[in-house]
């Protein structure tokens, strides 16, 4: 006797779609503002000076007016001790002088024996100036340039994404029953292919 009934079962197929978290980043803008600081090169430089005080060879030449005074005050009172050194000395010898002697030539020779010869030459100006000098300078200073660099950035900002997990029922569960077996008459005589059962056997 065979099965009259076949069940057959259809499992659930479900599908799965994972997403992973992830964070995202908003890229920020940036700004740079260049500024430059000119130095550059710096020379200071101070020639030598020289000094020329030239008072005394010009008033050795032409006198101003109180140096004239000075000088004939000078020569005055220098004049007058050689006059009376002179009248001094030979005052005395003419004096002492007697009848029988020259002293007038003899006083002659005195004055010229051991005087120099005065030609009135001169050589002018009698005093040099006054040259002096100041060391000249020189500085040099070089400085380079300076560049200034200013960065603006904007914030910058991160966005979290959380995971998924997304779920898809594709094919829904079954249970399909079908029968197998051939139709069942009532009374069983009834189907033509009723075979009597033999009831003496």
């Amino acid at each position: 006797m065979y099965p009259l009934i076949e069940i057959k079962t259809v499992p659930i197929e479900i599908q799965m779609k994972v997403t992973n978290a992830h964070l995202e980043y908003a890229r920020g803008t940036a700004q740079m503002e260049i500024s430059r600081d000119k130095n550059g090169l710096s020379i200071r430089s101070q020639p030598i000076r020289v000094n020329i005080d030239s008072f005394e060879a010009r008033n050795s030449v032409t006198p101003t007016t109180a140096t004239l005074i000075q000088q004939q005050a000078q020569a005055g009172r220098q004049g007058a001790y050689q006059a009376t050194a002179v009248m001094a000395r030979e005052g005395r010898m003419m004096m002492e002088a007697r009848i029988d002697q020259d002293v007038i030539p003899q006083l002659a020779k005195q004055q010229n024996i051991g005087n120099p010869t005065n030609v009135n030459i001169d050589f002018l100006p009698t005093v040099g100036p006054d040259i002096s000098w100041d060391g000249g300078e020189m500085s040099i200073r070089y400085e380079m340039d300076k560049l200034n660099f200013d960065w603006r950035m904007e914030q910058m900002s991160f966005t979290f994404v959380p995971g998924d997990i997304e779920f898809t029922v594709t094919q829904q569960p079954d249970v399909i029953i079908k029968y197998v077996g051939g139709p069942l008459y009532v009374p069983p005589s009834s189907d033509p292919n009723h075979e009597p059962i033999d009831v003496n056997a």
